[in-house]
């Protein structure tokens, strides 16, 4: 059984199909799939979620894409939500994003902080989008050593995911793992501790090899276990059990 470490449920691409599709993923071997909020209108919808499947678990965030959006009273909701949930597991989707730069960079350190702030204080584990912003990722979170948790999709190097692995954090990979051009990946994958691992679709985003193109889902996280178990040298079903444990440590499921 797996563990979608990072699927965007709520997103509008499945309005069509929602139902019809998670009711069938365990199915699907699914055993857990975690649903992060990227804002604070789908981290209503990630609350909501968690309701209704057993098996969803969720996080509540904003997103660097809408930074300006988090503000006292945005944060207020984010705390109230999670002690009111207990199926919401981190504060997550944040970070930075420097590859448009739609939000002034400045706006996104100030609504990271806020949120890393908000983690430590709940004691809970955050979930990191880092985009073309290494640098000061690092710096940020350096500033909140108290406070653990997953760079998901990660893009970075091997010797920043061996930073980070020794700060105590997770490391996130989407289909990347498996497109052709993926050697950064491949080489992060096949050098950080195997309990450091966790594996997530991102979906609807990142198909894997062969869907690269077509709308992901947890489904088809399948592919990802197949990958690394080339990668490492394991079985998937060895796979499997590792990443599934991984991700539950990490979210304290």
């Amino acid at each position: 059984m797996l563990f979608d470490t990072h699927a965007h449920m709520d997103d509008r691409a499945f309005d069509e199909d929602r139902a019809e599709l998670l009711s069938s993923l365990p199915g699907q071997g699914l055993a857990l799939v975690l649903n992060p909020g990227c804002s604070l209108a789908s981290s209503r919808n990630v609350d909501k979620l968690t309701k209704e499947y057993d098996y969803i678990y969720g996080a509540v965030g904003s997103h660097p894409d809408v930074a300006d959006e988090v503000d006292e009273a945005v944060l207020e909701e984010y705390r109230v939500l999670c002690k009111q949930n207990p199926k919401i597991k981190a504060i997550g989707e944040i970070g930075l994003d420097y590859h448009y730069e739609d939000i002034p960079r400045d706006i996104q350190q100030k609504a990271f902080r806020l949120q890393m702030q908000l983690a430590k204080e709940l004691d809970m584990p955050v979930i990191v989008h880092e985009r073309d912003a290494h640098e000061d990722g690092l710096r940020i979170i350096d500033e909140f050593p108290e406070v653990k948790g997953v760079f998901h999709c990660y893009s970075g190097s091997l010797e920043m995911a061996k930073e980070l692995v020794k700060r105590g954090w997770y490391i996130g990979f989407t289909g990347v793992l498996t497109f052709k051009n993926a050697r950064k990946a491949v080489e992060v994958a096949a050098n950080i501790p195997l309990d450091r691992l966790v594996l997530e679709t991102d979906c609807p985003y990142m198909s894997p090899e062969p869907f690269r193109g077509k709308r992901n889902d947890p489904g088809k996280l399948y592919r990802m276990a197949e990958k690394l178990a080339e990668i490492r040298g394991l079985t998937v079903e060895e796979i499997h059990t590792i990443t599934t444990e991984n991700g539950k440590r990490l979210y304290r499921i």
